[in-house]
């Protein structure tokens, strides 16, 4: 059984949404970078293998199980892109701020604006676990002309779903853990460790 587990992440918002979605549980989750974990390269082209990766550093660099995902947004109009790609969209230093001006630059003309995140998080219980735990998670939407609302974190207030009728800005914390792709791949991941 597992108590303990290591979030393979450098993102204080992913960090904190996937502590808040596994508390029910009643895990002791602790960030890589408190036990001196690096942020792994992610050179990949997809997103499985770049969670992968990170959660196979950090398991074996703590000898803890260790849970990552990687996710993106992909906007139909730009085949997909960013994708994989989307933390560094509009090139380093990293910025959500700047990403986000970069994909309405891009996007600008554009009459189609279907957009989706995806989410593939993989929990690796040992450095070279054979079958580590994946769960992945879709979030449909559509891509605004201007930012909607001050919560989430990346492109969160430029992603609006039509359903709910809200920007991922707008969505309370609890309501997004509910809807998201981050939360739809935790809790496939959450399903198969309890199966185990």
């Amino acid at each position: 059984m597992i108590e303990k587990l290591v979030i393979a992440s450098g993102n204080p918002g992913k960090i904190r949404e996937i502590a808040e979605m596994l508390a029910p549980l009643g895990l002791e989750v602790v960030p890589q970078s408190e036990l001196g974990v690096p942020e792994a390269d992610e050179p990949h082209n997809t997103f499985i293998e770049n969670a992968l990766a990170k959660a196979r550093q950090a398991s074996r660099l703590t000898g803890l199980p260790a849970l990552a995902d990687d996710s993106g947004i992909c906007v139909d109009a730009l085949d997909g892109a960013p994708g994989v790609r989307s933390a560094h969209f509009a090139g380093v230093p990293r910025s959500d701020e700047r990403n986000n001006r970069y994909l309405l630059t891009r996007l600008a003309g554009q009459h189609n604006r279907r957009a989706h995140y995806y989410c593939v998080m993989v929990l690796s219980r040992n450095g070279q676990d054979p079958r580590p735990l994946i769960g992945e998670g879709e979030w449909y939407g559509e891509i605004l002309d201007r930012p909607r609302g001050t919560g989430g974190f990346g492109y969160d207030p430029l992603f609006f779903d039509p359903r709910l009728g809200m920007s991922g800005g707008e969505l309370d914390p609890v309501r997004k853990n509910q809807v998201s792709h981050r939360a739809k791949a935790l809790a496939a991941v959450v399903a198969r460790l309890r199966q185990t």
